[in-house]
């Protein structure tokens, strides 16, 4: 590659019909500082490419970094969803079975209190029956000791 100081140290060989040392000289200084501007300038965006490629580079492993985060988070999300959609299966099963027992365990509770109702009952209309007959055997026995 062709340097500002090529340039400027580029010498010409001397003919008897050639170009004017003065103005080739001038000449050759401008185009020297104007190559070098440019040099200076393509080493600088050169420099900014190579900064610019490596910012890309770290927005490149950024969004990557992010895209698997959002992945990883929308993963757990549907895991938690699932979880507990479970939990609320297995809490409403439970919670029927534990209904359902308890309603067997008062509906025999109510059985066992219509049988104990139905006992007395009977007892009681056996004890009224009795006593009427006894209150009827007295009154006859009343009636026949006052006659």
């Amino acid at each position: 590659m062709l340097t500002p100081i090529d340039i400027q140290n580029k010498e010409f060989s001397k003919s008897l019909s050639g170009y004017n040392k003065d103005m080739v000289d001038d000449f050759m200084s401008e185009v020297a500082n104007e190559f070098e501007k440019l040099y200076k300038e393509n080493i600088e965006l050169k420099d900014r490419l190579s900064v610019l490629n490596d910012s890309l580079k770290k927005y490149r492993a950024m969004e990557d970094s992010l895209q698997n985060t959002l992945m990883f988070a929308q993963n757990t999300a549907e895991d938690v969803k699932k979880n507990a959609k479970e939990k609320a299966d297995f809490i409403v099963g439970e919670a029927s079975t534990r209904a359902e027992t308890i309603i067997r365990d008062a509906e025999r509770k109510c059985e066992e209190i219509q049988k104990k109702y139905d006992s007395v009952l009977a007892e009681f209309v056996t004890f009224k029956t009795k006593f009427n007959s006894l209150l009827d055997s007295e009154k006859n026995l009343m009636e026949e000791m006052f006659k």
